[in-house]
Parts: structure tokens; C-alpha cells; sequence
């Protein structure tokens, strides 16, 4: 088949991969390829390891969390021709797994790396600097991903994240800015803004249309305007979750690139990263630009 390099973080999830390491990679040797395993040592480790090695490779595969993920892509975006793509989930929520019908279960995950088909997705770039997979968000409950202990999401999983988003609630910032794209121009106080491609985003399905194709070139966009009321607030919450109509605080559209002014910096997160401190914001949708190995279109029989 050819050489893999199989990058690996041991802490994500419930750092489940430890259990199940050996059996992965004897389904990647059985299928013929020749693995090379590295372990993350640090923040961006990923992306740095995919981006020195991964030109040399033929296969790039990834096993950790949403971040782990963004990161490796990030790196081999990098390269003139990116290798092939494979993942198999290791997180608290595996949002972008669960929009490319990836397992959960770690074996089955490496049985679709080998035995699966590549799958055009797109990516996302943000401010030229980096890139994300399925979510660059701002605002309300966004630091919540990035600032939960590691422990405590190995601890809780999917709970964390509530626990912590609820304290967020009680301290809403709002940021003035201007937001332009072909499809619409936004100007005022916002609470939350968030550009996606995916169908769930922290494991909630409710925040994102169902209309969502992970390869068309396009993101969707939702934003939503301070509240006058903190009343009106959980009026917006409720018709997110329940999906009803949506109120004249929340605007969705869809957009292959735009760009936000922020009158005093933001605190970016990407896929559940953190991406900076921002005053001035430009993304732009690279479509079908990384081929990730799947079988979202397929049955199980390989």
C-alpha cells in the first residue's frame, strides 16, 4: 500500500487509545502498509510532525479529538499535495467524526482507514494564518472547549462541556462589529458567531441546519444579536435547541468566504482550540481540498 505515519494523542478522551493502540496498527500492517507511530508531546505537535513528515507519506492518519484532527490537517495543508487522510476518534465529542459517519468505536475506525474510500471535504482558512476543519466560532459558551481541564473531559466527556458552558451564562459578553459577505452584511452588538461545516457542533445537532454538505464549497453561518432581555435570551436558546422559528436575534446564511470587524478583539476558537485574539477576521472555504478516508457512502462489507 505504501507508508503511513500514524499520529497519535495519547491523552485524548479518556485516553482509550492505550487499549487499543496494538490492535490498530495491526490492521494497518495487515493491509499492507508500513506504519510510523508518533505520540503528541505538546500543543501543536500534530500539525508540525504532519507538516515535516507528511510529504513523505501516503497516508497521514490521526487518533485523538476534534483538536488533534484540526491540527493535523492544519499541517499538511501546508504541503503542495496533501496525502491521503485518515481518523479515528478519540475525543469528548468527535463532532466531525460524527458528520463523516466515522465510528466511534477505535477498531471499526481503523477498519474504515484501510478498507474505506477517500472523501473530498472541504477546509477552512482563517486569517491566512491557520485552518480549521468544521467550526471557527466567537463569543458565548466558545471558551468552554478550550478551557475545560483535559481531566475533567476524560472524567465527564460530553458533561463537561454543559457544566461549564452554564457558567458562561452568567457573565454574556456582547462585541460591536461589521460582518461582510456576497450573501449578507451584518452591522451591531453580537453575543455568539459561529462558521461551520458540520452537522453538530459540542455534540448539539440543533445549532446547525440539516442541509449541510461537507464537500459543496460553502460554510454556514450563524450569528446571533444581543438580546435586550434576559428573558429574550432564553427564548433564543430554546428555539436553537427545540429548533422552532428562529427569533429576529439569529441570522443563518450561507457563504464561501467573509470577513468581521470587531471594534475591540475577539477570542477566536477553532475546533475546539483556542485561535487567537482577533480585531479583524477573514475565512474562506478551500473546497474539497483534503481527501479523508471513509465510508459514508458505503456498508460496512469490506
Amino acid at each position: 500500500m505504501g507508508r503511513m505515519l500514524f499520529i497519535v494523542n495519547p491523552r485524548a478522551g479518556k485516553a482509550q487509545i492505550r487499549s487499543n493502540l496494538l490492535e490498530v496498527i495491526d490492521i494497518f500492517v495487515k493491509a499492507g502498509w508500513q506504519v510510523e507511530v508518533h505520540t503528541t508531546q505538546a500543543p501543536l505537535d500534530a500539525m508540525g510532525t504532519a507538516e515535516e513528515r507528511g510529504s513523505q507519506m501516503d497516508m497521514v492518519v490521526c487518533s485523538g479529538g476534534d483538536g488533534t484532527l484540526s491540527e493535523t490537517i492544519s499541517g499538511i495543508m501546508h504541503l503542495e499535495e496533501p496525502p491521503l487522510l485518515g481518523y479515528i476518534p478519540a475525543g469528548s465529542t468527535n463532532d466531525f467524526a460524527s458528520s463523516l459517519k466515522i465510528p466511534s468505536q477505535m477498531v471499526k475506525a481503523a477498519e474504515y482507514v484501510v478498507g474505506g474510500e477517500p472523501y473530498a471535504v472541504d477546509i477552512g482558512q482563517f486569517c491566512r494564518e491557520r485552518h480549521f476543519v468544521y467550526v471557527a466560532a466567537f463569543g458565548m459558551f466558545t471558551e468552554v472547549s478550550y478551557m475545560t481541564p483535559q481531566e475533567k473531559k476524560n472524567l465527564l466527556g460530553h458533561q463537561a462541556y454543559m457544566l461549564e458552558g452554564m457558567k458562561s451564562l452568567t457573565n454574556i459578553k456582547s462585541y460591536s462589529l461589521r460582518l461582510e459577505s456576497d450573501e449578507m452584511s451584518l452591522e451591531g452588538d453580537f453575543i455568539f458567531g459561529m462558521v461551520t461545516n458540520t452537522v453538530s457542533v459540542g455534540g448539539f445537532k440543533g445549532l446547525v441546519k440539516t442541509d449541510v454538505a461537507l464537500n459543496d464549497g460553502l460554510f454556514e453561518v450563524l450569528m446571533i444579536r444581543m438580546p435586550r432581555t434576559a428573558m429574550e435570551l432564553k427564548n433564543i436558546l430554546s428555539s436553537m435547541i427545540l429548533k422552532e422559528e428562529l427569533s429576529e436575534y439569529v441570522y443563518r446564511f450561507k457563504t464561501s468566504r467573509l470577513s468581521i470587524t470587531f471594534e475591540d478583539s475577539a477570542d477566536w476558537v477553532l475546533d475546539g482550540e483556542f485561535g487567537g485574539s482577533k480585531t479583524e477576521v477573514e475565512i474562506q472555504n478551500h473546497r474539497q481540498r483534503i481527501q479523508i478516508m471513509t465510508n459514508i457512502n458505503g456498508s460496512d462489507d469490506f
